[in-house]
């Protein structure tokens, strides 16, 4: 890049573990993103205080301190890259890189250092090890020269993390002259009262700032008390009880529901709370809108003051949704998210549609497309490689619904379905304006062209996410195995079709409308003549006989694999060592975590075969002159042009 440099495989270390992610250095400060989306960490340049070199086991660490006392640890660096970041800090902040080195003598016995809100232990002049005091809930005096040192037991800590810190104690003899008292107060009593006033611990510490009570959680489901504390919110119900450190807190998300009585707002954690084995990266809440409450801060006036006075006000009275999310903001410093320019056919921020056969709402937002309220999915428009329209799986000559595909750049989609077809503008010009690519038929881009993809009377349109799925089932596979897979996703139907106000324009039941066929419904007096009647796959007229599987051709040209399946090919057996008796399904989800989890240039050897795969087959495919497979794979290439 012209501005700035790019580093690859970078974790931010903290107490909710270690996350990997990338770090850009350019001209306005550092930038640090979670791989995969989520947490960001953006520090301006002129708030950088001090930054920090040090070798630890296998790679390197960069220690970035920032004026509000905050200190980030980013571990992954090469050796070499000490003279680039060097560089970069004396020319863009004016600082050089201090170099620090680890201690792994394995003695107990040193110095203590509080600077900002870390506590360094050193033994000599080497770093044995670093604790945040925002972490630190509780400090006790035992006897007079050990200091223990609680640490805050958060639901979103034990998220990523086997094991987790709970407690240090410190031996601070009376002869210690770091921390010099007198006979009422021992150096162990000074030490305590410096932690507290930099930790914000004490009495009343743990007193809630404001409580509101009887609140309906969506996910994890439940009501709950949520109570507002200085450094954590506090989920409290009858079978319950989570404690989340404002920390993990990445964003907020005020989003009112279209002509309905209620109010989202969700909470985006990093890393996310856990429930038995289930991991909940969104705390959706569920407000009355036009609920009014009065609230008062639990806040000592000096405290008021010092922290908080350009941040909240001493009390608030408003509407609940708008009240709560002002505090959250306050104490957290969490940024909020509200609907920005889209509006639905029914003045909304968001559409119906459905999700892994739940139903909900998407609303498509200024940065991302929020789908809720279960399973709460985000998806931010930079993690996007395409979004494709498609005509509604359950077909009909009559649609009232159509689909919205979005792909990720990691290959993952996300399919929403049963859109009422009113919304279809008000989404592609949405998506047009946002300069996100839209993949149809023809690729065509235009708002006319691709809705003529959706269209009642184009009956030999292809649906894409469906012949994505056949080439992409594997080249080792027969036609008739990728058939029946099709035949088995058109017959699950849409778990929100309203067979009732379709049965009622004449268009069939809803058995007729699944058919794999995509056949016109001859029920239909309404429906458009046509000139042709149009054959089902085993060639019945009707499409009502059984389907006869067709035998495949062994001249055909063996399909083109994906860099996935070349990835896979060579990491089975693998992974079959490394885990003996795994089922193959259980084999599949490890390859495609792996996947994941893996850079662009580590991904680029296989993807480099599929290109190659990919020319052999297009080459192929030209010399093949048996008609039908050639009229189906011609589909697929146009599809993926």
């Amino acid at each position: 890049m012209t501005d700035g440099h790019l580093f690859n495989n970078i974790t931010l270390g903290g107490r909710g573990g270690t996350n990997p992610g990338q770090m850009k250095m350019y001209s306005g400060g550092v930038l640090w993103k979670r791989q995969g989306g989520g947490k960001a960490i953006e520090v301006d340049k002129a708030d950088i205080m001090g930054v920090t070199w040090m070798k630890v086991p296998r790679t390197n660490q960069l220690g970035v301190r920032i004026k509000d006392g905050l200190y980030y640890k980013f571990t992954g660096f090469r050796d070499q890259d000490l003279a680039t970041l060097t560089t970069f800090f004396q020319n863009t902040c004016g600082i050089t890189p201090e170099e620090k080195q680890l201690s792994v003598s394995g003695r107990n016995w040193g110095e203590i250092d509080l600077n900002g809100n870390m506590l360094t232990f050193s033994v000599g002049s080497k770093q044995a090890f670093e604790v945040s005091l925002a972490d630190v809930s509780q400090t006790q005096l035992q006897g007079k020269n050990d200091v223990i040192l609680e640490f805050h037991v958060d639901d979103t800590t034990g998220a990523n993390e086997k094991d987790s810190l709970m407690e240090i104690s410190f031996h601070i003899p009376n002869s210690n002259t770091q921390f010099v008292g007198d006979e009422n107060h021992p150096p162990a009593q000074v030490f305590r009262d410096k932690i507290m006033s930099m930790a914000d611990v004490g009495p009343g510490g743990e007193d809630a700032v404001v409580t509101f009570d009887g609140i309906a959680i969506l996910t994890p489901r439940g009501r709950y008390s949520v109570e507002l504390h200085l450094s954590f919110l506090r989920l409290q119900g009858q079978a319950n009880d989570f404690k989340i450190q404002y920390s993990s807190v990445v964003r907020l998300f005020l989003l009112p529901k279209s002509n309905q009585p209620h109010t989202f707002v969700v909470i985006s954690l990093d890393p996310p709370i856990r429930k038995g084995q289930t991991l909940y990266p969104h705390i959706v809440m569920q407000f009355e809108t036009d609920y009014v409450v009065q609230s008062t801060l639990s806040l000592s006036e000096d405290l008021y003051n010092s922290k908080y006075k350009d941040k909240l006000e001493p009390s608030y009275k408003g509407l609940i949704h708008d009240v709560f999310t002002t505090i959250l903001r306050g104490l957290s410093g969490a940024k909020v998210t509200k609907p920005g320019k889209f509006r639905s056919c029914q003045d909304g921020y968001a559409v119906k549609s459905s999700l892994k056969a739940e139903d909900g709402i998407l609303y498509p937002l200024e940065k991302s497309f929020f789908f809720l309220p279960k399973p709460p999915t985000l998806i931010l428009h930079e993690e996007i490689d395409y979004v494709e329209f498609e005509r509604h799986a359950a077909g009909g000559s009559n649609m009232h619904y159509f689909d919205l595909l979005i792909r990720l750049k990691t290959e993952q989609e996300h399919l929403f379905r049963n859109i009422q077809r009113n919304e279809y503008h008000n989404l592609f010009d949405f998506i047009s304006a946002k300069g996100l690519k839209i993949m149809n038929l023809g690729g065509v881009q235009t708002t006319d062209g691709v809705a003529a993809v959706l269209r009642d009377d184009v009956d030999d349109a292809v649906d894409p996410h469906l012949e994505r799925i056949r080439n992409e089932a594997g080249g080792e596979e027969s036609d008739e195995e990728d058939s029946d897979f099709v035949a088995d996703e058109d017959d699950g139907g849409s778990p929100t079709d309203d067979s009732g106000e379709d049965d009622s324009d004449g268009s069939g039941s809803d058995d007729e409308k699944e058919k794999p066929s995509k056949k016109e419904s001859k029920k239909d007096p309404s429906s458009k003549p046509s000139t042709s009647k149009r054959k089902s796959k085993d060639g019945d007229e009707d499409g009502k006989k059984k389907k006869q599987k067709k035998k495949k051709d062994p001249n055909a040209p063996k399909r083109a694999l994906s860099g996935f399946m070349f990835f896979s090919q060579m990491e089975r057996e693998n992974v079959k060592k490394t885990n003996p008796g795994i089922s193959f399904t259980e084999v599949g989800k490890v390859l495609g975590e792996k996947w994941k989890k893996m850079s662009a240039e580590e991904k680029e050897p296989h993807e480099a075969k599929a290109r190659a795969d990919k020319k052999r087959y297009k080459d192929e495919i030209s010399g093949y002159k048996n008609p039908q497979p050639t009229n189906v794979d011609s589909g697929n290439e146009s599809d993926s042009a």
